[in-house]
């Protein structure tokens, strides 16, 4: 049988940093969204035993390093079931270390596959606290939507919709290291922090200018200055009439919020010309 899932790329509108856990990880405050831009995950069960990915992109892990792989294992045992034989193809769209969590999103989509054909009975929060297994952002990109992140990334808060607009994410050719990023942060130091009642006050009053005043990533505080790349996208997002820009996530990806479709496009055509992955999104 064969299966074919979305894996929907996300944005933060916001991302806070709280402090440092005693297991190493920080503890996160974000508001994140799902958009329309997707990767194509389709898992064919087979009588043949064992896992194989394979991908569209070469460079990607095939084996068990391919996070779509670990959500597999990972379902298997946390249900107690024996693997099943299967193949995972991801059709990627998605840019890879983007900040906008494909690769979660594709463990993800696996995880609602099997769970809607291996255990139908298993709720939903359950293969959110399997996908914790697997990544701080897969229980979010197992839900989607607009949501309040909270902990590693496990605690979620279904939040009211991001108001109708339009939405221009620009990724340049470079990539920026996470680690390498949560090693520049010293919560104490840091000098802002998103408002994040604001933000979920905004979004409760369907009021889209209170949430693109709140856009605020606290990683952009950090950013070495090789970076440099992501403030001049930002700076050129508001000059072709975005409302607001941020990073998303660890970046380098910054997107623009638009009220007029015609004007996102424009922006949109505009950046296709500097670098090398720009899309023109809706909210999912």
């Amino acid at each position: 049988m064969v299966h074919t899932e979305h894996a929907y790329a996300k944005l933060n509108l916001t991302l806070d940093i709280l402090g440092r856990r005693p297991d190493g990880y920080h503890d996160m405050r974000m508001v994140m969204q799902s958009i329309d831009l997707r990767d194509e995950v389709t898992v064919t069960f087979r009588e043949e035993p064992g896992l194989e990915v394979s991908t569209d992109l070469s460079y990607l892990p095939r084996g068990e390093g391919n996070i779509a792989a670990k959500a597999a294992a990972r379902f298997f045992e946390a249900t107690g079931s024996a693997p099943r034989g299967m193949s995972i193809d991801i059709q990627k769209h998605i840019p890879v270390c983007a900040g906008m969590a494909g690769g979660s999103s594709d463990g993800a989509a696996v995880l609602r596959i099997l769970g809607r054909t291996c255990a139908p009975e298993l709720p939903r929060e359950r293969l959110e606290e399997i996908g914790e297994l697997v990544g701080s952002d897969v229980p979010y990109c197992v839900r989607g939507g607009t949501v309040l992140a909270e902990g590693r990334g496990e605690r979620l808060t279904d939040l009211p919709g991001l108001p109708s607009c339009f939405l221009v994410a620009c990724k340049p050719a470079c990539s920026i290291s996470t680690p390498e990023l949560f090693a520049q942060v010293r919560t104490k130091k840091l000098r802002c922090h998103p408002d994040t009642a604001g933000m979920t006050a905004a979004l409760a009053a369907g009021d889209l200018e209170g949430v693109a005043h709140r856009l605020y990533n606290v990683f952009e505080d950090v950013l070495p200055r090789r970076y440099a790349q992501v403030f001049e996208m930002k700076s050129a997002l508001l000059g072709l009439g975005a409302m607001a820009a941020s990073m998303t996530g660890s970046g380098p990806t910054v997107f623009g919020i638009f009220w007029d479709e015609e004007r996102a496009r424009t922006a949109r055509e505009a950046l296709a010309a500097q670098y090398p992955a720009v899309f023109l999104c809706r909210t999912v």
